[in-house]
């Protein structure tokens, strides 16, 4: 059973033109493909036919992911996350508790992560470990690398996604 999908409205429309650009251009080459490949001759040694079977079932599966994500959308939009607690679509400015550098993060959906500009998945540690925290609280969270800090600074809403 799939979760409940959290997304903005930019996040909805880039689910749902990444369904229609996978239905519409990218499993139609792939069908493409098997069909030459299968105009080689024998299936049971044609390992182009092997491959391009493969890639269909891979597009056909990612399809079906997102076809569930979309059945499981509930839409967030900024004027509904207050600023009491971390919450996803909160924008949080944190202060690193080992060098006192200054970082902010907004929560997003996994469908919306990009860490690059600050957009961490609520799926992440630093995610899941500043779900709940309010304006003060010191936090310490385990990740790959080992354990981080942070002192909760400030929570706004996010300034659009």
């Amino acid at each position: 059973m799939t979760e409940t999908v959290y997304l903005t409205r930019e996040g909805l429309d880039k689910l749902k033109s990444d369904l229609e650009y996978l239905m519409k251009e990218v499993r139609p080459k792939a069908t493409e493909q098997m069909a030459a490949a299968r105009a080689h001759g024998d299936l049971m040694e044609n390992a182009e036919y092997d491959a391009a079977r493969d890639n269909l079932h891979e597009i056909t599966r990612r399809i079906s992911e997102f076809q569930q994500k979309l059945s499981k959308v509930e839409l967030l939009d900024d004027d509904s996350i207050g600023r009491d607690e971390v919450r996803i679509l909160s924008c949080v400015k944190l202060e690193d508790s080992r060098n006192g550098r200054k970082i902010e993060y907004t929560i997003v959906d996994p469908l919306q992560s990009d860490p690059s500009k600050g957009l961490i998945s609520v799926q992440s540690p630093i995610g899941k470990g500043l779900l709940g925290k309010k304006v003060g609280d010191n936090v310490t969270i385990n990740v790959p690398s080992g354990e981080i800090c942070f002192k909760v600074l400030e929570i706004a809403r996010s300034t659009g996604i």
